[in-house]
């Protein structure tokens, strides 16, 4: 039988109460995760739980890979059983690990499944989690509504055309999910690809980019698309935030050289970021959108399987970048000139989470509440001790009553139950400080703060729309 049960991570009966008739029921938002949009719309039904637990699924990949598994029963070309089996003969040994509460939690909301996983109950498991994916009932529209998502936030390259969003729209089938502004592709300057992206947003636009000036009024245009349907955030995965001081006659002269198709180094990328992302803050501000700041990662470390795989082949890790000034001049240059945006700063270091905490609360004001988040805990830090350390140094910096709370930042479909996680964990913290006499034992307060972290506070900061199709 599982471990999981009614109260597990509550460790007294003061985080019991405060999930049970608090936390337990609020609707999910999931405000940045890496769904498919396409797999909602055209309601995909997924064929083996490998296709919707294992494929794609970085964490699991790196797990199996350090018990010493073959590739090809990771990301290879082995069946689909084939490659349940090997996951299944790895969870034992990941107690300890995040993986191991996940992968029981999941088998449990979804499934109805309360057996630990492991090499005996493999096969039974496998055949029982296949046949009731091939039931209406577990299509993935109805496994939002089974969470109860509300709101779903997808990643989206600013190229994108948006039909499957629209299309999901129109069908109004009880979620809302809508786009976030991802332009990785568009700070690139440095990437071989740089130039024929420009080729794609030119013909999107139909706009001539000639310099920096008719670059940002293209971005300009997809934002407004963006926009009308039913975005309301950015995001920017970085190892820092650029923040250098670049007059326009170098910005102008540097692009003028990549249209040219020259080289440009790492220092001259950097500038051209530097006023980039500056131009980026001030057009979401002008849309009160949500900026996320996904700071500190080092990608794609293993040449090798880089050059098998291709990118997010889980061979990613902690990097130890300095973010505070850089951070700090970023987020000053736009809030003097009333540009800066509300904005999350995730940091999946975590000895930056003071750094973040104390940052955001240099820039909060505007009647906005908790306009500047220190994230949730994001990556590597997406467990118990990570998302512990996350709220307390969000509590003991700044207002945790303010906070936006938790995303699931997945590719899986299954990934929801991380809110309930975060439920679990964000009640016990409290309960424990109500037992230790920390906080008084008002729970009628202390629940609607739960209620607020879980749900209420994201619903009001983001200011979703009520959903439109619109065309290009």
């Amino acid at each position: 039988m599982s471990f999981i049960k009614e109260d597990f991570l509550l460790e007294n009966e003061y985080a019991q109460e405060l999930y049970h008739t608090y936390a337990k029921d609020m609707p999910i938002i999931d405000y940045h995760c890496h769904l498919s949009a396409k797999d909602i719309a055209v309601d995909r039904q997924f064929k083996t739980i490998t296709e919707i637990w294992i494929e794609g699924d970085h964490y699991k990949w790196r797990a199996m890979r350090a018990l010493g598994i073959e590739e090809r029963y990771i990301t290879g070309n082995s069946t689909d059983e084939e490659k349940f089996l090997k996951w299944a003969c790895t969870v034992p040994y990941t107690m300890r690990n995040p993986l191991y509460h996940w992968t029981h939690l999941e088998l449990k909301r979804f499934f109805d499944i309360d057996t630990l996983l492991n090499e005996e109950t493999a096969k039974a498991i496998y055949e029982e989690c296949n046949a009731k994916l091939n039931t209406p009932e577990f299509s993935t529209r109805n496994l939002l509504k089974r969470m109860k998502v509300q709101i779903v936030c997808t990643t989206d390259d600013p190229a994108d055309d948006l039909k499957y969003h629209q299309r999901i729209a129109d069908d109004d089938f009880g979620v809302a999910v809508l786009p976030t502004f991802r332009p990785d592709a568009l700070l690139n300057i440095d990437s071989p690809e740089f130039l024929s992206y420009l080729n794609t947003i030119e013909a999107i636009t139909r706009v001539s980019i000639f310099d920096f000036n008719s670059l940002c009024l293209a971005i300009q245009k997809r934002v407004d698309y963006f926009h009308k349907n039913g975005c309301r955030l950015s995001d920017h995965g970085l190892e820092h935030v650029p923040a250098l001081n670049v007059p326009k006659e170098d910005i102008d002269r540097l692009f003028a050289k990549k249209l040219e198709g020259k080289a440009v180094s790492h220092e001259e990328a950097e500038k051209y970021q530097s006023v980039l992302m500056h131009e980026l803050g001030r057009m979401y501000a002008q849309k009160h959108w949500t900026m996320q700041l996904h700071l500190g990662p080092i990608r794609d470390t293993n040449s090798k399987l880089l050059k098998q795989l291709g990118k997010d082949a889980g061979v990613d890790s902690i990097g130890d970048f300095n973010q505070a000034k850089p951070l700090a001049k970023f987020l000053d240059g736009l809030n003097k000139d009333d540009h800066l945006p509300k904005t999350i700063l995730y940091n999946v270091n975590p000895s930056d989470n003071e750094v973040m905490a104390t940052m955001a609360g240099n820039f909060m004001g505007d009647t906005q509440k908790g306009k500047i988040q220190h994230g949730s805990a994001w990556w590597f830090l997406d467990q118990k001790d990570g998302m512990e350390k996350q709220l307390n140094s969000l509590s003991n910096m700044g207002l945790i009553s303010c906070f936006v709370g938790m995303l699931t930042d997945s590719r899986s479909f299954l990934s929801v139950p991380r809110h309930e996680y975060f439920r679990r964990v964000l009640c016990n913290l409290f309960g424990n400080d109500i037992q230790s006499n920390l906080l008084p034992d008002d729970m009628e307060w202390i629940g609607k703060l739960i209620q607020d972290i879980c749900y209420y506070n994201a619903k009001a900061y983001f200011e979703f729309p009520e959903l439109k199709s619109v065309e290009s």
